[in-house]
């Protein structure tokens, strides 16, 4: 197989990269490509619709659970590592009887939307099982961002999250990790319930004892009471610049969004996908999107505990030896992290690239160069560039709500409305502002009115506040792109798509619509000393193993 490398009059391996675009195809996967109508008002608004309509979608996102506990009971939904080294694993068999367990518990509990159980740890099986159970019964629950209780020492985020949820339960999984944030955050009324550990001067319940409760009888009539309209969780916003706000997630924004995730990413229905992930579930891309992608297409979900960062990612290269993942989400500082592992390593980049069908960014834009470096890899392993993928969506937005198409995708390009939503680009200040609507996108901001009216016009649109321009001026089916300097002026918070910055809003000329954008990855740093993250050029015939 011939490789970029071996091609001659090439100064580097950005040039290779671009000269492999050329030379080697996309890797074929099954995508989904609706067109849209274009409607033109007099004031300059303009209004894209696709022309697919969007299929029907479950009332509740655990009908997904039943069907695939019944059709692969005993398929890996979730794996983590245990305190051996190995894999600690749940079927779907077992999450729904874990979830059914957990959720008659927490009937008897008169637990509501008013009441709802918070969960402060992080990524885990046992955060699933909570999570999960909540979901089963009816009641609405809320991960909080675990930096709350463990960075911040005044606690002045997790109490005011604990005044504007009121939960009757709150779950952390290691009662000695989260204590003192416990016992200075929760009221001596609420419940505490743990994995294993204790509270100094607390009664804690174990979630064992949860897992050991009889059926509720009225299980199943609580199960079934879930309509589209049942709050599924609360996501909170970041509260960088100001309090968080508990943004609304019902049913019917899962369910209809992975629908249409299911029918953008197509390829995920000619097989169960195979995911390993580290992305936070307190937020919308690692807590509504690839949760809830891998239990609707009875996928696998392995857990990352590494980071992209030092000391972490080392942990992630471990996992990625280990399993092959056939789609890979990550933020670019990820990618970025992972590009010297990728390079030096042929037995990982074999196994990272065996099975891919695509990958996908969010958070920010990413470099040119780490995406001309991936694609040099994926044909220096497979004679094929696997697709990148991105889009732009929020946590109001469920969260997917624009998508790009594989052959077009490129960094701060956002592609087009998906299959159920409608996008509404307003005029504003010379640029033109996109929001959405559509059976995903949140009802608002629990027990904030007012700020829930500002975040929606008149025809109910919610107002992400960023400014896109066509890919092409003459054909709005060729997709748009973020306007540079022009992202961040949103009223709610993206997590999928590139993020920019207030201060580009402001060079841009935007009103704002709200809060600036949080919560992303920077643009990754072009470094040149060790460390450097690009793919060395090799003379020919060498493989890029380490050492080499």
């Amino acid at each position: 197989m011939s490789t970029t490398a071996d091609m001659p009059g090439l100064s580097g391996p950005g040039d290779a990269a671009k000269v492999g675009r050329n030379a080697h195809p996309l890797r074929a996967i099954a995508f989904g490509d609706p067109e849209v109508s274009v409607e033109r008002r007099d004031d300059g608004t303009i209004y894209l619709r696709p022309k697919v309509a969007l299929g029907d979608y479950p009332v509740r996102l655990t009908d997904r659970l039943h069907h695939w506990a019944a059709l692969q009971p005993d398929r890996v939904f979730m794996a983590e590592r245990d305190g051996a080294g190995g894999w600690r694993q749940i079927s779907y068999a077992e999450l729904l009887r874990s979830a059914r367990r957990i959720g008659s518990a927490l009937l008897t509990r008169e637990l509501s939307a008013e009441r709802p159980v918070a969960i402060l740890s992080g990524n885990s099986i046992d955060h699933a099982l909570v999570a999960f159970g909540a979901m089963y019964a009816g009641i609405p629950f809320c991960p909080v961002s675990s930096a709350y209780s463990l960075i911040s020492r005044d606690y002045g985020k997790l109490s005011f999250v604990m005044k504007l949820l009121t939960p009757g339960l709150v779950f952390a999984a290691d009662a000695g990790t989260f204590a003192e944030a416990l016992s200075g955050t929760v009221p001596a009324v609420t419940e505490i319930a743990v994995s294993h550990g204790a509270v100094p001067g607390r009664r804690v319940t174990l979630l064992a004892d949860l897992l050991a409760t009889p059926e509720h009888p009225h299980l199943d009539a609580a199960h079934d009471a879930i309509g589209p309209d049942t709050i599924a969780k609360f996501l909170l916003t970041s509260g960088s610049t100001g309090n968080p706000k508990a943004v609304i997630n019902t049913q019917r924004m899962l369910c209809a969004n992975q629908v249409m995730l299911r029918e953008t990413l197509a390829f995920l229905k000619e097989g169960p996908p195979v995911i390993v992930d580290w992305l936070p579930w307190n937020h919308t891309f690692g807590g509504n999107h690839n949760v809830g992608l891998t239990l609707f297409n009875g996928g696998s979900m392995y857990l990352d505990e590494g980071k992209p960062m030092p000391g972490g990612i080392e942990q992630t290269v471990r996992n990625l030896r280990e399993v092959s993942p056939t789609v890979y989400f990550n933020v670019p500082k990820g990618y970025e992290s992972l590009l010297p592992y990728l390079r030096d390593d042929a037995a990982l980049r074999a196994k990272f690239f065996q099975r891919l069908d695509a990958m996908f960014f969010s958070g920010a834009a990413l470099s040119p160069f780490v995406w001309n470096s991936l694609d040099e890899l994926a044909v220096r392993e497979t004679g094929f560039r696997v697709p990148m993928l991105t889009g732009l969506g929020a946590t109001e937005t469920a969260p997917m709500f624009m998508s790009v198409r594989p052959a077009t995708s490129r960094s701060g390009h956002v592609g087009l409305p998906i299959s159920g939503n409608e996008a509404k680009l307003v005029p504003n200040n010379g640029k033109l502002e996109v929001r959405a609507r559509g059976p995903n996108v949140t009802p608002g901001y629990w027990r904030q009115p007012e700020l829930t009216a500002k975040a929606f016009d008149e025809e109910g649109f919610y107002k992400l506040g960023d400014a896109i321009k066509p890919a092409d001026p003459e054909d709005f089916g060729a997709g748009f792109d973020l306007r540079p300097h022009c992202r961040g002026f949103q009223a709610g918070e993206r997590h999928l798509g590139q993020c920019g910055s207030a201060a580009g809003a402001a060079r841009c000329g935007l009103r704002a619509a709200g809060p600036r954008c949080r919560d992303r990855w920077h643009q990754p740093r072009r470094n040149h000393g060790a460390g450097d993250p690009r793919p060395r050029r090799l003379p020919a015939g060498q493989s890029g193993a380490a050492g080499q």
